[in-house]
Parts: C-alpha cells; structure tokens; sequence
C-alpha cells in the first residue's frame, strides 16, 4: 500500500525492477494492491514467480523463502496469502505451480500517509541487488536467503 510509509517498498521494489531492466521480454512485472482469487491466472506459463512485499517480522534489511501451496486459511474474496493462492493453482489447475519465491523487505513504519523511512529505503536497496541477481539465475533456484 503506497499510503502506508514502508508498506510501499514491495511496489517500490517491482517499480525500480523494471525500470532497471529494460527489454526483458520474458520478465512481466505485476504489481497489485493485494492478492486475490484471479491472480491464479497470472501463475500460469511462468518458470518462475517472485512474490515481494514489505515486513515487520523478517530479519533487516529482508529474507526470501521459497514457497509452498499452503490452506492457510486466508482465502476469501478479498485477499489471500502467496501460500493460499499456490494451494487454489494446484486445486484448480490439478498441478504443481511455478517455483515461487517470498522476497520479505524489512520495514520500520506502517503509518496511513507517511512516506518511506530512511531504514526502509536502505532495506529496499539492499533487497533490489539480490533481485536482480534473482532473475538473472537459472533454474532451479537456491531455497532461501538472508540479506
């Protein structure tokens, strides 16, 4: 959420990735309030998916994982969790989904029309150089990453 102080690194982070990487044909950058139902659609055809977002509970400046299809409980028609709409690909589609990544930035504040902190931005930095790197490997992709 962009009107949230941190909560703005995850579409910071796919807005400065893009702009970073002009002509990658094969790279789509999506970048979406919250995650819903339909974005399952989205999954589909892609080698590889990199879900980012901002975090009070990661380590400085952030951490990847590797996810996993996961009922978590999240789903309804408002949001779910990366997890949760990995378990309604396999659910629908009858497969495994893409390999996916969780790219977690740390943030320091969340207050309703704040802008970044300078904490948060160095953060972003840092979590921007480890996905470059990202999307430049070959499958298959290392598990997990501490910045």
């Amino acid at each position: 959420n962009r009107s949230r102080a941190d909560d703005a690194l995850g579409p910071l982070c796919v807005e400065q990735l893009h702009s970073a990487m002009p002509g990658c044909d094969d790279i789509e950058f999506l970048d979406d309030y919250q995650l819903m139902v339909e974005h399952v659609l989205d999954l589909q055809g892609r080698s590889r998916v990199l879900f980012v977002d901002a975090s009070l509970d990661c380590a400085p400046p952030f951490e990847t994982c590797c996810l996993r299809p996961a009922a978590d409980g999240s789903v309804s028609s408002h949001a779910l969790s990366p997890q949760a709409l990995l378990q309604v690909y396999r659910d629908v589609h009858g497969g495994e989904p893409p390999p996916c990544m969780l790219l977690a930035i740390r943030g320091a504040r969340f207050e309703l029309g704040d802008p970044p902190s300078a904490a948060g931005l160095a953060h972003l930095d840092a979590a921007l150089q480890w996905a470059r790197s990202w999307l430049s490997m070959p499958l298959p992709l290392p598990l997990s990453h501490r910045g």
